[in-house]
C-alpha cells in the first residue's frame, strides 16, 4: 500500500481508501470498507439496543444498515474534514433510521447481507453492558474504544502464537492490562526466569501494544494527523467509563 502524501509514518489507511473511492468502484476500497464494517458492527448494535429497539429489530437494522453502506449509500458523507470512521458510521446510521421509519419490520435477517457480521452474538454481549442510564451515544463511543482494544490484544496474542509462545502471553497479559495481582518476582519464579527479564518483556509488550493501538486508530481516520487527537478522545471515553486506558 502506498504512503499518504506528506507522511512516512502510516500507509494509506483503510478509511482513507473508502473516502477516496466514494462510490466503491475500486475493489481495494470495497474490501477496506468490508473490513471496517466487520470490526465495528457491535458498537452500532449496542447503540440501537440502548435507543430501545428490541433484539430482533436491532439485528435487522444493523444488517440492513451495513447492506446500504456496502451498496455505496451515505458515502457522500465520508468527509475528509470529519474523517473519522466512527463519526461517519454513527451519523449515517441516524440517517438510515430516519429513512427506515416508515418501513420498520420489513427487513429480513440474512437477506443478502454482504458482510459477515455475527449479529446473533450481539445480544449476549449487550446483556453484559452496564445497567445504569447511559445514553446511546455514550455506549456507542465506549464500545467503539473497547472493540478496538480487544482487537489489539488479539493481535498481540496472535503474534505470540506465531512464535509458539501463547502461554507466555497469557502470563504477561495481566501486567499489560493493569490487572496483575502478583509482583514481577512471583511471575519470574513461576516461569523460571529472572525478575529483570520479566520487566524487559513487559516493557516490550506495552510498547508493542501502543504501536498496535495507533495502527488500529490510523485505519479509522482519513488523515494521519488525526491519530493523536483520536487517541486522546478515545482515552477520555474509557476514563469516563472507568475502563482501561488507550496508548
Amino acid at each position: 500500500m502506498h504512503t499518504l502524501a506528506g507522511s512516512s509514518r502510516f500507509p494509506t489507511t483503510l478509511w482513507n481508501l473508502v473516502v477516496a473511492a466514494g462510490d466503491l468502484h475500486g475493489e481495494e476500497a470495497r474490501s477496506a470498507l468490508v473490513s471496517l464494517c466487520e470490526k465495528y458492527w457491535y458498537p452500532l448494535y449496542a447503540y440501537l439496543r440502548r435507543r430501545g429497539y428490541p433484539t430482533d429489530q436491532a439485528q435487522d437494522l444493523t444488517q440492513g444498515f451495513f447492506l446500504r453502506v456496502l451498496e455505496g449509500r451515505y458515502l457522500d458523507r465520508a468527509d475528509q474534514k470529519k474523517g473519522r470512521f466512527r463519526y461517519f458510521l454513527l451519523t449515517s446510521l441516524k440517517f438510515f433510521l430516519a429513512d427506515e421509519e416508515d418501513r420498520r419490520g420489513a427487513l429480513k435477517r440474512g437477506g443478502g447481507v454482504l458482510v459477515a457480521i455475527e449479529v446473533s452474538t450481539g445480544e449476549q454481549r449487550y446483556q453484559r453492558e452496564p445497567a445504569h442510564d447511559e445514553t446511546p451515544e455514550r455506549i456507542f463511543e465506549r464500545r467503539w474504544a473497547l472493540s478496538m482494544l480487544d482487537r489489539v490484544v488479539e493481535r498481540l496474542r496472535s503474534e505470540f502464537v506465531q512464535h509458539g509462545r501463547p502461554e507466555y502471553f497469557e502470563q504477561l497479559k495481566p501486567f499489560l492490562l493493569g490487572k496483575a495481582d502478583a509482583p514481577y518476582a512471583e511471575l519470574a519464579l513461576k516461569i523460571n526466569t529472572s525478575e529483570g527479564a520479566i520487566k524487559v518483556a513487559i516493557h516490550r509488550l506495552r510498547k508493542r501494544y501502543r504501536e498496535l493501538v495507533r495502527q488500529e486508530i490510523a485505519d479509522t481516520v482519513a488523515d494521519p494527523a488525526d491519530v493523536e487527537s483520536e487517541l486522546r478522545y478515545l482515552a477520555a471515553v474509557l476514563t469516563r467509563g472507568h475502563s482501561s486506558t488507550v496508548g
